[in-house]
C-alpha cells in the first residue's frame, strides 16, 4: 500500500487517486497545449461526435460532470486556440453547440493516445486495461458514480425533527 494510505478512508483514497490522475494527465497533455480539464472536454466531444452527436455546452457539461459555466469558459479558450467551434443550435437559439475543428481533432487524437498510455500504466497493477480486475473496478466505480449523493443528515437532528412534527 502507498505511503500514508494505510487506514485511509475510501473517500480519501478516491480523492488521492483522482488528484494523481489529474496531475499525470495535466503533465502528459501540456505539450499538446491542453490542460486536464480541456482534455476532458475535447476527448468527450470527440467520442460524442463519433457517436453521431453534436452536443450543446449543457449536454457536454452533463456528460463530463463539469459545471456548465466552467464548460463555457473552457470552450471559449479552446475556440480561441482554434481547437473547437461554437455555434448557435438552430433548434434552440439559447443553446450553443460545440464541434472540434480539423486541428482540434488531430490534437485530440494525439492526446487520447497519450492518455491511453497513462491509463495502461495506472491499471498495470490490476493486470492491465483488459483484465478481469479492471472490468470489476470499472463496474464498482460506475456503481459509485450512479449512487445518489447529497447532504447527509445527522440522525440526532432527524430524531429531533420527527419529535417536533
Amino acid at each position: 500500500m502507498s505511503n500514508g494510505s494505510e487506514g485511509a478512508t475510501p473517500g480519501f483514497l478516491v480523492w488521492r487517486l483522482s488528484m494523481k490522475w489529474r496531475v499525470a494527465v495535466d503533465r502528459a497533455v501540456a505539450p499538446l497545449g491542453l490542460t486536464h480539464a480541456q482534455y476532458s472536454l475535447v476527448a468527450s466531444l470527440y467520442g460524442m461526435r463519433r457517436g453521431g452527436e453534436r452536443p450543446s455546452q449543457r449536454r457536454l457539461a452533463d456528460h463530463t460532470g463539469l459545471e456548465p459555466l466552467y464548460v463555457s469558459k473552457l470552450a471559449r479558450a479552446l475556440e480561441a486556440a482554434g481547437l473547437l467551434e461554437r455555434t448557435r443550435d438552430p433548434r434552440d437559439p439559447r443553446a450553443v453547440q460545440l464541434a472540434l475543428t480539423e486541428r482540434g481533432e488531430e490534437v485530440t487524437r494525439r492526446a487520447i493516445d497519450v492518455v491511453h498510455g497513462l491509463l495502461q500504466q495506472l491499471l498495470e497493477p490490476l493486470g492491465g486495461l483488459d483484465s478481469a480486475r479492471t472490468r470489476e473496478l470499472t463496474r464498482e466505480l460506475t456503481a459509485l458514480l450512479d449512487a445518489p449523493l447529497g447532504p447527509s443528515t445527522d440522525s440526532s437532528e432527524t430524531d429531533k425533527n420527527e419529535e417536533q412534527s
